[in-house]
């Protein structure tokens, strides 16, 4: 079986916010609002990836867990000017936890979104 990534699926409390951060910050595009579901959501490309977004259905408890959820741990992006995307996310006021880092061909650093929600920066290195 052959397969490829097709897409990520984030349940956020609050919708336009994290709309707002993937288009405004991230350079993502809103494909379209949606449902998923009865709950309202929205669909957005990053770099050619699907990103979908929803707020929790009605019967839905959603609970932030101490650690590392299970299922999910973090979303990477990928950019061609580490220093600058790198500089801009901190004067947007983003705190990085992991300093930048090279490995495995990569430089990569880790930031916390909004909703906690996990990121890895990443530029691939010249070989």
């Amino acid at each position: 079986m052959r397969c490829k990534f097709h897409h990520v699926h984030i349940v956020c409390k609050d919708l336009e916010g994290m709309i707002r951060f993937f288009t405004e910050t991230l350079g993502a595009s809103l494909v379209l609002r949606r449902k998923f579901g009865t709950a309202d959501g929205a669909s957005l490309s990053l770099g050619g990836t699907t990103i979908n977004l929803r707020v929790p259905r009605d019967d839905e408890k959603v609970e932030a867990s101490e650690g590392t959820p299970l299922g999910y741990h973090h979303i990477g992006v990928e950019v061609e000017d580490f220093e600058g995307a790198y500089n801009e996310l901190v004067d947007r006021g983003f705190h990085f936890h992991t300093e930048p880092q090279e490995a495995y061909g990569i430089r990569y650093a880790f930031f916390k979104g909004p909703e906690d929600l996990e990121i890895e920066l990443v530029q691939r290195l010249s070989k």
